[in-house]
């Protein structure tokens, strides 16, 4: 494209739009507002949506970013606006989501002076952020905004922040716009090397007893399609991390299920009788591996993983099979037997029918006399949703019992904080998904403490009539926090008991329908009025204030050592 004298605020408009941004995130204030000010002028090309705290905005791209595979943008100003960011950055970076965070800063003559809102942005963002760059030039922008969306995207995906100074939004420039195709010395993608697929290849082949994790990696390296053929060539039973959960349907009969802290009782004791682990796209997350000294000592472990500073971190692998996932299985397929290995598989199921007997049947049906239960209500959601919809989960019980009873028929359709575990993530990213993804139920299920985290983000979905669902699920307790002050610390129940509002009167205040259930035989018809609305729906439901989330293992504990009561 040819140049035009443009100021550097209309710069940063224009590079998004050649990026194909149509949605983004912010708040605005005054280190920012040159930016803002062309965006009114843009506003039938670029969608703005004003949330209610800086935090919502980087969760709300980051639910965007998950349900669609595209970019994620959030916006804010210096300052506070920027460090409010700095919590979904974090979330994005060990979640490994593509988002471009810009930031307004004070003048470049200002810079150190302690001005008004300063804040050093860039050196706060260091530790979380895949690249970061200070703009102090308009004539900086083309290229810098072009260089963080490739990184944001490429390879294995992360966030990247702007900072640009106030003068360089004002300041004019000759603009043009060029996308960036490749950096010196940034390979996102390593090389891969067949000899490695056939190393990999022949392992498997030989193999009694392998076992495959999938991790979130299937997902964003859209993988699932040779996933599922992998998987149904070999007949290897498949595990899943939390953020792998709907790359492969749930129904699939090879699907295992969940590995990890309160994962599913037949992976994770079988990770320890397993003769090959073949690792797609995961990273060994202690969640995931327990005590590291016992973790699957006796398998010999073949890591396919895009990010080489993941193989060998945290687990000894025998063959590390370095570049993307998609074309790493597509160039193992064709060397893999044809085999079933029905009586390992059998084991799964065998343990999976005790988690059923101990576990499952009492959660999904109950027969204590007690409340409802977190299961029976994610069980009513599948019933209703028959699998079809997106559910956006925050962080704690419900969040483990929305991963392990929830039912997917199609890839990103699981959207919840992993590695870093942010409470108040849910809301603002189902508002993401759901603008992401209109086509698409979306889902949150929020307990009564997360909620509170970012409640003020009903007024977004007010604002712009976004038609999210949300339930909570309300046992008036941080609910992760009391089952382990309850089993590790004689029931010593400190500060874990909530004092709530009254939600629905709260929801009603912004326009959004709502509902309080507190008997079981008043949840079918609730969740099935709430999944008909056409429009935003809130449905509180109360559950057992002691309801625990089972299996588990214990922090520091072996996979195997896990407890089922």
């Amino acid at each position: 494209m040819g140049t035009i004298r443009i100021s550097g605020a209309e710069a940063v408009i224009r590079c998004l739009l050649a990026e194909g941004v149509d949605l983004i995130y912010g708040y605005p204030g005054g280190a920012i507002m040159p930016v803002y000010d062309e965006l009114y002028k843009f506003q039938d090309q670029l969608h703005h949506v004003l949330v209610r705290h800086e935090q919502g905005a980087t969760h709300a791209a980051q639910g965007y970013a998950r349900a669609t595979g595209k970019v994620g943008v959030a916006i804010a100003t210096s300052g506070p606006g920027a460090t409010n960011l700095v919590t979904g950055i974090a979330d994005a970076q060990i979640d490994s989501t593509p988002m471009v965070c810009i930031t307004g800063q004070v003048g470049r003559h200002l810079l150190g002076s302690d001005a008004f809102q300063e804040t050093d942005i860039i050196g706060i963002s260091t530790p979380v952020t895949k690249w970061n760059f200070q703009i102090t030039e308009a004539s900086q922008i083309p290229e810098i905004i072009a260089k963080a969306f490739y990184i944001a995207r490429s390879g294995r995906p992360g966030p990247v922040l702007i900072d640009i100074t106030k003068n360089a939004q004002f300041d004019e420039f000759d603009f043009s716009y060029q996308k960036c195709t490749s950096i010196r010395s940034y390979v996102p993608v390593p090389k891969l090397k067949l000899d490695k697929v056939t190393e990999a290849a022949a392992l498997i082949n030989s193999a009694k007893k392998p076992f495959i994790v999938f991790g979130q990696g299937i997902i964003l390296g859209q993988a699932e399609e040779q996933l599922k053929g992998f998987i149904e060539k070999s007949g290897i039973p498949a595990g899943w991390t939390i953020l792998g959960l709907s790359a492969l349907p749930t129904d699939h009969p090879l699907n295992v299920g969940m590995l990890g802290m309160h994962g599913n009782y037949g992976p994770n004791m079988l990770t320890n009788e397993c003769d090959v682990l073949i690792a797609l796209g995961m990273r060994f997350d202690d969640r995931v591996t327990g005590k590291l000294a016992t973790y699957a000592k006796q398998a010999k472990v073949i890591h396919f993983e895009i990010d080489p500073a993941e193989v060998d971190k945290n687990v000894k692998t025998e063959v590390a099979v370095l570049g993307d996932v998609k074309e790493a299985l597509t160039a193992l397929i064709p060397l893999i037997d044809k085999k079933s290995h029905d009586s390992w598989h059998n084991e799964f199921k065998e343990l999976h029918k005790i988690e059923v007997e101990t576990v499952i049947n009492e959660e999904l049906s109950p027969t204590n006399g007690k409340g409802i239960s977190m299961g029976e209500t994610i069980e009513m959601i599948n019933k209703h949703s028959k699998g079809d919809a997106i559910i956006v989960s925050d962080v704690g019980q419900h969040q483990m019992f929305a991963c392990r009873y929830a039912k997917f028929n199609s890839t990103k359709s699981n959207i919840t904080s992993g590695g870093l575990g942010t409470m108040g993530f849910a809301l603002p990213a189902a508002i993401g998904a759901k603008m992401g993804r209109p086509d698409r139920e979306v889902v949150a299920i929020i307990g009564d403490g997360g909620f509170q985290m970012t409640i003020q983000e009903l007024g977004t979905i007010f604002q712009t009539q976004v038609p999210v669902k949300i339930v909570i699920l309300n046992n008036e307790f941080l609910g992760m926090v009391r089952q382990w002050q309850e089993l590790f610390f004689d029931n010593r129940y400190a500060s874990t008991k909530m004092i709530n509002p009254n939600f629905t009167a709260i929801a009603e205040g912004y326009h959004i329908k709502s509902k309080k259930v507190a008997q079981r035989e008043d949840l079918d018809a609730a969740v099935a009025e709430m999944l008909a609305s056409k429009d935003s729906y809130f449905l509180e439901v109360m559950v057992e204030k002691e309801n625990n989330v089972f299996p588990m293992i214990p922090t520091g504990a072996c996979v195997s050592e896990i407890r089922l009561s």
